[in-house]
């Protein structure tokens, strides 16, 4: 994420939205700058890829199901929408340990110890980490107490 955010400080951030005397290195221009570069992937790829899930391969024919709402495609999109800043918050504080040198991210595979191997371990590490985590949420709100 520091190449992104070195490109983005270089080609918009820097001439446009922050004075010149702010220092590129200062914690709150970087986490500013996180949050609003991932926030505008992450509405990038929603309306991307939510556009082209509703065109291709959602079902319209569940439009016309008497427990389908009326706006509902719109007030799920308004939902997500609203949600999105919130959800970045974990990743932003990623982003952020990354960039100020708190983690084992290389620039290069070369500089690793580990290699390809350590790459692809690290890539299917934490798919299953994160998609186990997704499944435990999910059961953990459909608890009796959380969910009717």
């Amino acid at each position: 994420m520091d190449l992104v955010l070195d490109a983005a400080d270089l080609h918009l951030l820097t001439p446009y939205v922050y004075p010149a005397g702010w220092p590129e290195s200062e914690p709150c221009r970087q986490l500013l700058s996180l949050f609003v570069i991932t926030n505008l992937g992450a509405l990038t790829l929603y309306l991307l890829f939510g556009t082209l899930s509703y065109y291709f391969i959602f079902d319209h024919e569940l439009k016309k199901h008497p427990h389908f709402l009326e706006n509902q495609v719109r007030r799920e999109i308004a939902c997500a929408l609203r949600s999105l800043p919130w959800i970045s918050v974990p990743t932003v504080a990623l982003f952020f340990a990354e960039v100020r040198g708190y983690s084992k991210l290389y620039d290069n595979i070369e500089d690793s110890p580990y290699g390809w191997s350590g790459v692809f371990l690290s890539m299917l590490s934490f798919l299953f980490f994160t998609d186990m985590g997704i499944y435990w949420i999910h059961r953990a709100l459909h608890h009796k107490l959380l969910y009717k």
